[in-house]
């Protein structure tokens, strides 16, 4: 199914909320706890998957949604309906600190892989689902585990990520990444996993054991602090038990 047509505005600037406009009968489908407001009107309900197959019954709903929770997410998205006969919005934000990044799925080819908890929200219609790393090593070291969430559709989706967000475009192109560094990439993008240079670099150059490569033509979102590694800094500075 076509996406809804959203309206967005983001405030902020490190700690950033993403506010949704929806036109009468219009729907926002988003994770579990990310509502921060909303005016009178919005209608939510939990629901199983995203929505984007209406007819594919009970147990298509079931198998659609059950994919999520191979990558860790919960079975259930809230679904954000305006009932109202004006405009109305409601607002969402990530759970830890950092920027949001608004996606026209449209103009990156109807297709993106995130990291499994990226995804904020999209409008309806968005589907939501995994996809399996090709190569093992992705798997083993890519620091997402063997799958990363797929959104497609041809609406706006919103993912989330810590410290600075920088979008590449790249042309034919390589570029190495922090595993954690990784936010999203289009369609188009090879993604693998190499060894950070040799065993002592690997050892003591400070920089993980293993890097991850994009190669190709397509987009490619990044985060300067993944929250792993800030919260890694902060439990390194707390005292000690005795």
């Amino acid at each position: 199914m076509r996406s809804h047509e959203v309206d967005y505005q983001i405030y902020g600037n490190d700690l950033q909320v993403v506010e949704v406009e929806l036109d009468p009968e219009e729907t926002v489908i988003a994770e579990a706890g990310a509502m921060c407001w909303m005016d009178a009107d919005i209608d939510y309900a939990a629901k199983l998957g995203d929505g984007s197959e209406a007819d594919s019954g009970f147990f298509g709903k079931v198998f659609s949604a059950g994919k999520r929770m191979v990558t860790g997410e919960s079975l259930f998205m809230t679904h954000f309906t305006n009932r109202g006969n004006d405009k109305r919005r409601v607002a969402f934000a990530g759970p830890v600190p950092g920027h949001i990044v608004p996606v026209d799925l449209a103009a990156v080819g109807g297709t993106l892989f995130c990291q499994r908890d990226a995804f904020l929200c999209a409008a309806r219609g968005t589907r939501i689902g995994v996809a399996f790393t090709k190569k093992i090593g992705a798997g083993f070291f890519g620091g997402e585990g063997f799958v990363l969430q797929k959104l497609e559709g041809d609406g706006m989706a919103f993912m989330h990520a810590g410290g600075a967000v920088v979008k590449k475009e790249l042309n034919n192109q390589t570029i190495m990444v922090d595993t954690g560094c990784l936010v999203a990439f289009s369609d188009g993008i090879d993604y693998s996993i190499a060894a950070a240079g040799g065993l002592k670099t690997m050892m003591f150059g400070g920089e993980g054991m293993f890097l991850a490569t994009l190669k190709g033509t397509g987009t490619v979102y990044l985060q300067s602090l993944p929250f792993a590694k800030l919260a890694d800094r902060i439990i390194s500075v707390l005292p000690k038990k005795d």
